[in-house]
């Protein structure tokens, strides 16, 4: 069993400046202004990990509130819907200007709900960025009507329009508050979707103040609300009225909200827990991987999807590898900080120290050895733990299957690539891999083996995450549907088919009777194969 975490009697003066600038930062005020417009009759509160301290009082809804703010959401879609999609692109082209000018606002806001490192908190600010910026200029070009082939070439003519699903629910988690809010919600709106989000209570602010600042680069009022409140309670609410269901979250939880959309006959995109493997190659740039493998297991204090849970390294240069990955894990500065410094910082609850604790000592309780960390730190933040490396974790162990969702990392050897393929894909996940090799071909053929929905070489996660031309999603016990790319964009659509016939029916006519109708339409087939219609 986990131990219960201790805590400091007194705050440190790190802890205790963290303090005074969030009574600074979360005034009245301010919670005031980001609040504006949310229903909830109900109060609860949000928290600062690196303190533990109250950072503000939140309204909470019940399930008739949130059906409320479905209705005033529905209301606003149509004249929303209507504008001229490059209408709406300008709007989120407006917010990436805003969003890079005032970043030094919402990276407190992230540091302090989150309790993350500032560098870490940037790379939200980068995700979102993008992702304005690429579906502002691509969206009107994908969501405009397009032309195709007709049944019969000249005689048919066909044209695809896209439509929005009406008011999209989502339900974003803690862990990345700015990238799984605002840059989820981008492309529903630029669909002409309204949105009616439920984010995690703990890091509302965040979520709250992305809204704010996409209603100052010109969303009209209701067209993304939110609510707050228990997931158990106000989430099903949302799926219950939502046209269309997005979803980050663990795996267990995915499920239900799919078979809760699938009752409605609603569509649904999911994104859900991942066992991330980084493989090390024996021709790998050992120092490169090394940093890479820091970054890939660490950032966000591991607490991110894609984060690099499993290390499988080619035993032949295992030792040499280790020595320079565990160097720079222990090299690692920790604290609480708002600002760039720290290369870690604070898990968000007592929940993720509780279940970090228990899979390192699970796992040290069963034989693993600890190659560096595996301690709680309460001298930094009640939740602050060790980067933790850790060596010969067996199938017993719950490290090795669970995701720990923390800044613990298993170091597994292979003797050829085959065995490094079986072990990565020994998972029920699917969601994100990295390969290290100076050969690309190489690692491109191995990349192209492993069941996972994004792969990179040379890089942890950030290469495939931050590439929004492309898709990126999980396969597996991983989720459904894919963020960013063209299928990012066209979840949010339903398509439509409008085709118009001239001159001739599909059918007998001018004296053609069935025999002869079926005949030429066998010839036109035939034709039309030889001269290579599609």
């Amino acid at each position: 069993m986990a131990h219960t975490p201790t805590y400091p009697p007194v705050m440190t003066t790190a802890q205790s400046d963290v303090s005074e600038a969030a009574a600074r930062i979360v005034t009245p005020a301010l919670v005031e202004s980001l609040t504006s417009g949310v229903v909830g009759g109900g109060r609860t509160a949000c928290h600062c990990p690196f303190t533990g301290e109250r950072l503000a009082e939140l309204p909470e809804a019940t399930p008739d509130e949130v059906a409320d703010a479905f209705r005033r959401a529905r209301a606003a879609q149509p004249a929303w819907a209507g504008r001229p999609v490059r209408e709406r692109a300008r709007v989120a082209l407006r917010f990436h200007d805003l969003l890079l000018r005032r970043q030094s606002e919402v990276l407190d806001l992230v540091q302090l709900e989150t309790g993350k490192s500032r560098l870490s908190a940037h790379e939200e600010v980068q995700a979102v960025a993008m992702a304005a910026r690429h579906y502002g200029r691509t969206a009107p070009g994908r969501l405009g009507e397009r032309r195709h082939l007709g049944a019969i070439p000249l005689l048919t003519q066909v044209r695809e329009v896209r439509h929005p699903h009406g008011v999209v629910g989502h339900i974003s988690p803690w862990n990345y508050p700015l990238e799984l809010s605002a840059g989820d919600v981008l492309p529903a709106l630029l669909a002409g979707n309204a949105v009616v989000m439920k984010p995690d209570t703990e890091t509302a602010l965040t979520a709250l103040w992305a809204r704010r600042l996409m209603r100052e680069a010109g969303l009209p009022e209701d067209v993304w609300t939110v609510v707050l409140g228990e997931g158990p309670v106000v989430g099903p609410a949302v799926v219950e009225h939502a046209d269309y269901v997005t979803f980050t979250g663990s795996t267990r939880t995915g499920r239900e909200v799919a078979q809760r959309a699938a009752a409605r006959l609603i569509g649904a995109s999911l994104e859900l827990g991942g066992k991330n493997a980084l493989l090390v190659l024996r021709d790998a740039d050992l120092d490169r991987a090394a940093e890479g493998a820091v970054r890939a297991a660490f950032s966000s204090s591991g607490q991110l999807c894609v984060s690099v849970e499993r290390l499988l390294v080619d035993a032949s240069v295992a030792d040499d590898f280790l020595a320079r990955f565990v160097a720079r894990v222990e090299a690692m500065r920790l604290g609480p900080a708002l600002d760039y410094g720290t290369d870690m910082g604070s898990l968000c609850s007592a929940a993720q120290l509780a279940a970090v604790t228990t899979h390192v000592e699970d796992a040290v309780a069963r034989g693993a050895k600890v190659l560096a960390g595996g301690r709680h730190r309460p001298d930094l933040g009640p939740y602050f733990y060790e980067p933790t490396v850790l060596e010969g974790v067996t199938p017993a162990m719950r490290v090795c299957a669970e995701e720990t969702f923390g800044p613990v990392v298993s170091v597994q050897r292979f003797t050829d690539e085959e065995q490094a393929v079986a072990i990565a894909n020994d998972t029920p996940f699917g969601l994100n891999a990295s390969v290290w090799s100076r050969d690309s071909r190489r690692a491109g053929r191995l990349a192209h083996r492993l069941r996972t929905g994004t792969v990179n070489i040379n890089e942890g996660y950030a290469a495939a995450y931050g590439s929004v031309a492309a898709p990126m999603g999980g396969m597996r016990d991983s989720g459904l549907g894919r963020r960013h790319g063209a299928d990012g964009l066209l979840k949010y659509t339903e398509p439509q088919t409008v085709a118009r016939q001239r001159l001739l029916p599909l059918a007998p006519s001018h004296g053609l009777d069935d025999r002869r109708y079926a005949a030429l339409i066998s010839r036109s087939l035939r034709a039309l194969k030889s001269l290579g219609v599609r």
